[in-house]
């Protein structure tokens, strides 16, 4: 392996340590720091807990801050983190107003955000939940139900914590979270993989040339393999889907966020961000906000996602409002 790592079987809980000893803002609740909270949490706000497998940074534990997150809980790598890491979470965060759960759809993470919330609602504690299924590649509209959630969580995030930001009611941050959800899709594509930590073995493999074109960010198969194009054509088959999707026409405002993998350079993303740009800009479709870097990550894989929701005055609004992280800002 190529990798800056110490002992692999610690990579997790290295990262996060070092984290929590680098940023003030982040403050862990448990002994494992595995739960990860914002160390300025407001009371009577309502708090908003997200999770997932460690190797996705600036995902999940990145998007703790302002007008984000309250908190996260971190898994190993590529895995769901534990129901009790969950109900710890949920508890910490809440303050009264009660706790959103925003997630992706993945079945380790569903189970063990369900329980934890059931052992907070035991407690007294009201709790909502949306899980994103954004990724437009991995299963048609029929079956959109059981779609991956990928970097489309980042504007989730962003609206939802704006609205809780505001003071909010838990029902209301809920429907804002639940209306961004439904309006942002996502494609992606892997140019080489990742390689993981605890094994030293690539999550799949690409002959010379070729891409993956749908790949998940734990390498999960995507659509089809081809010969790789040039920027241009990649973005153009990636957004195609999402605005047939979408429903896209002349008059529509978007969002566009173009996501880098781990290990794709800066100047080949805005390449791909000024390809979906031009494509609207033919079918006189508005990009409101747009936002180009690594936003949910899996280590080093090389590769990219266009993320584009459909927005209105409302989410717009949100979109707008400030947020920031020791990781991200919008």
């Amino acid at each position: 392996m190529r990798k800056l790592i110490n002992t692999p079987a610690d990579f997790a809980d290295e990262t996060i340590n070092s984290l929590l000893r680098s940023h003030d803002e982040l403050t862990a609740v448990d002994d494992d720091c595995r739960v990860v909270v914002r160390s300025d949490r407001k009371r009577g706000r309502v708090g908003i807990l997200t999770g997932g497998g460690s190797g996705h940074l600036p995902l999940f534990v990145g998007y703790v801050g302002e007008g984000l997150c309250g908190g996260a809980v971190i898994g190993n790598v590529f895995s769901s983190p534990s129901s009790d890491q969950v109900f710890a979470a949920t508890r910490a965060l809440d303050t009264g107003a009660g706790v959103l759960h925003i997630y992706g759809n993945y079945g380790g993470d569903i189970l063990n955000f369900n329980l934890g919330a059931d052992l907070a609602e035991l407690e007294g504690i009201e709790v909502r939940t949306v899980v994103v299924h954004d990724d437009v590649l991995s299963a048609p509209a029929d079956r959109a139900g059981s779609r991956r959630g990928v970097a489309g969580l980042a504007l989730v995030y962003k609206c939802a914590g704006a609205a809780a930001e505001r003071g909010a009611a838990l029902a209301d941050v809920a429907r804002v979270a639940e209306k961004a959800s439904a309006n942002v899709l996502s494609a992606g594509v892997g140019l080489a993989p990742t390689i993981l930590p605890t094994t030293g073995e690539p999550s799949f493999t690409l002959d010379d040339g070729e891409m993956e074109v749908g790949i998940g960010i734990h390498g999960e198969p995507g659509r089809e393999r081809k010969k790789i194009t040039s920027a241009r054509e990649v973005a153009a088959e990636l957004v195609s889907p999402i605005m047939t999707e979408l429903g896209l026409a002349e008059g529509d405002r978007t969002a566009l966020l173009v996501n880098g993998l781990g290990a794709t350079p800066l100047e080949e993303l805005y390449l791909v961000a000024d390809a979906v740009r031009e494509r609207f800009s033919e079918l006189g479709v508005t990009i409101v906000r747009q936002w180009v870097g690594e936003y949910a990550t899996s280590l080093e894989m090389a590769g990219a996602s266009i993320t584009v929701m459909r927005t209105d005055d409302e989410l717009e609004q949100l979109l707008n409002e400030p947020a920031s992280s020791p990781l991200v800002r919008f």
